[in-house]
């Protein structure tokens, strides 16, 4: 199969839903949170892919508000394996340009964790090659109840543009390409304000296997989509013209 060739401007926010782990260590007969671990090794390969293919933001949905129902083995695992991957991958990120946010509640996360987060955003704060945003008991929902919350606390009007200001993600752009690993069609409660517009990929590739050649192919095809924003082709035209 021939290579997916790289768009020559990629998408400035990529947002991913990585889904597939738990279904990966079940075809090899292993336990659930082998799948995340080498869930964790394809992040390290994307983030590093998008960073050199010219992509601003990148923000994928580690672990959703839903996740914690989930059985409690899995959860613990995961927020064990959150824990141990901040302490090896920020040392590399820090030197590899890229700014961290974790985007979420932390209300329920423990109290070690939320210092470990705060840490990560701090040893990253001056890096300006690229920023990760990484969704930690985020829900799409939770996001625009939270910034109506706080805009109503603070007697502010709410509005289209005063919810955009206070959404958990208005430090970036609204993402241009969401893709969703793992062959599920839907975006599962995923950035639901801000991927209004945004163009979306479905990959059947289960997470632990998406690779650079796969985030070309999806690289591609949001080059190939005509972006309209409620106007004609014939208006995108005459603008990408001038």
């Amino acid at each position: 199969m021939a290579k997916a060739p790289i768009p020559s401007a990629p998408p400035r926010h990529v947002a991913i839903v990585m889904d597939g782990n738990g279904r990966w260590a079940k075809r090899r007969f292993l336990p659930r949170i082998a799948g995340h671990r080498q869930g964790v090794e394809s992040l390290r390969r994307c983030i590093r892919a998008c960073a050199e293919r010219g992509v601003q933001v990148l923000t994928v949905f580690a672990f959703s508000s839903e996740n914690w129902n989930r059985p409690e083995e899995e959860v613990s695992g995961l927020m064990d394996l959150l824990g141990k991957a901040l302490a090896r991958e920020v040392p590399e990120l820090r030197q590899g340009g890229i700014r961290v946010h974790f985007v979420g509640d932390r209300a329920a996360l423990s109290e070690r964790l939320r210092r470990d987060l705060a840490q990560a955003e701090g040893q990253t704060a001056d890096n300006t090659r690229m920023v990760l945003n990484v969704c930690l008991n985020y829900g799409g929902r939770w996001d625009i109840a939270q910034a109506a919350a706080r805009l109503a606390a603070a007697g502010e009007p709410i509005t289209e543009a005063s919810l955009s200001g206070a959404m958990a993600l208005a430090h970036v752009p609204d993402p241009d390409l969401l893709i969703r690993t793992g062959g599920e069609r839907r975006i599962s409660n995923f950035l639901l304000w801000q991927c209004a517009y945004s163009e979306l990929v479905f990959s059947d590739r289960l997470w632990p296997d998406f690779d650079e050649a796969a985030l070309d192919e999806a690289l591609a095809d949001f080059a190939a989509r005509e972006r309209r924003f409620g106007q004609t082709s014939e208006q995108v035209v005459r603008v990408a013209a001038h």
